[in-house]
C-alpha cells in the first residue's frame, strides 16, 4: 500500500504539510536556498526505534536559537513530527533530517533576516551511510585535505549548517586521490573534522579527539560514554596533523554510520591494514 501511495521511498513535512518525499519542494526565493540560511539536524532509526532523539532535538533547538530562528513548534511538536514521518514510511531503519529554513522577507519589508519567517522542512527515508559497511569492514582510506576548514570564528561548527564549500572541495580532493574520505585542518594545522563526521585517534593506550573547530556530535558523545565504561582514557584537546599521521588507530564517528574504523591515512598503513582492535571493539559495542 505504501508503494502505491508513494510513502515508501520517503515521507516529508514541509511548512505544515506531510507529503511524499518526491513531492517536497522549497521555494527558490527562500533565503535558506539563496543564502544557506538554514540549520539542521539528523537522527537515525534502527530496529524501528530512534537513537538519542532527545539529544538531537536539544541540539537542533540550540542551533535554532544561535541563528535567531523562532520555531512555531515546541520540542514535543518536533518529536511528534519525526515519529509521524517514520510511521508513514514503514521503515525500520531510517535516516531522518530536520531543517529549519528562513524565507525571504515579504514585499515592502526591509531586506533583513529579522523580518523573514522560519519554517520546518523534514524528511524520513532509507538509511544513508557516510562510508559503506563493506569499506568499514576493511577500514576506510583517509587523506588530509589541502583545503582548510572554514574558521570557527566565521561559521561556528557547533551549529549545524549548510556552509559546505570547504567540505565539498575536500571531498573532490579525496575522489581525485582515490581515498574514501577526507579530514580537514584548521589554519594552525590542527585536525578539525570531516564531511559529516568527528574523528578519534588512538596512540599508546590513550585516545584523543579534536576539541575545537568541530561539531559536538551525538555519536562523539556516545564514544566518550563507551570509553568510560571500558575505563579507556579519552580526551578532547588540540590534535596536530603530525600526531594524527602517527596514530596507532583512527576511527570516525557520525549518526550516518556510527563508529567507522580507518586502515590508512595519506598512504600510511595503520596496523595490519585492517580496523584496529579498539576501533573494532567500540564499533561492536556501539
Amino acid at each position: 500500500m505504501r508503494e502505491a501511495d508513494g510513502w515508501s521511498p520517503g515521507a516529508a513535512y514541509v511548512d505544515g504539510d506531510f507529503v511524499p518525499v518526491r513531492d517536497a519542494r522549497v521555494p527558490i526565493t527562500d533565503w535558506a536556498y539563496r543564502r544557506s540560511d538554514v540549520t539542521y539536524d539528523v537522527v537515525g532509526v534502527w530496529g524501528g526505534a530512534f537513537f538519542r532523539l532527545e539529544d538531537h532535538l536539544r541540539r537542533f533547538q540550540a542551533s535554532m536559537a544561535a541563528l535567531r530562528m523562532r520555531p512555531p513548534e515546541d520540542e514535543a511538536g518536533l518529536r511528534a513530527i519525526m515519529h509521524e514521518l517514520v510511521r508513514r514510511t514503514g521503515l525500520r531503519e531510517a535516516y531522518v533530517a530536520m531543517d529549519r529554513l528562513r524565507t525571504a522577507p515579504p514585499p515592502r519589508a526591509p531586506r533583513h533576516p529579522a523580518f523573514a519567517r522560519c519554517y520546518l522542512a523534514s524528511f524520513a527515508g532509507p538509511w544513508v551511510w557516510v562510508i559503506p559497511p563493506e569499506v568499514q569492514d576493511r577500514g576506510a582510506h583517509l587523506m588530509i585535505a589541502r583545503t582548510p576548514r572554514i574558521p570557527a570564528s566565521s561559521v561556528g561548527p557547533r551549529v549545524k549548517n549548510f556552509h559546505w564549500a570547504d567540505l565539498t572541495s575536500a571531498l573532490f580532493e579525496a575522489h581525485d586521490r582515490g581515498a574514501d574520505q577526507t579530514v580537514l585542518l584548521d589554519d594552525e594545522g590542527n585536525v578539525t573534522e570531516g564531511p559529516g563526521f568527528n574523528l578519534f585517534a588512538v596512540t599508546a593506550g590513550s585516545m584523543v579527539t579534536p576539541d575545537r573547530g568541530v561539531l559536538e556530535g551525538i555519536t562523539r558523545r556516545s564514544v566518550f560514554e563507551l570509553c568510560e565504561e571500558l575505563a579507556f582514557p579519552c580526551e578532547a584537546r588540540p590534535l596536530p596533523a603530525a600526531e594524527l599521521l602517527e596514530a596507532d588507530e583512527i576511527f570516525l564517528a557520525t549518526t550516518a554510520g556510527g563508529i567507522m574504523p580507518a586502515s590508512r591515512i595519506d598512504g600510511r598503513i595503520l596496523g595490519d591494514d585492517r580496523p584496529g582492535p579498539l576501533s573494532s571493539r567500540l564499533r561492536e559495542l556501539f
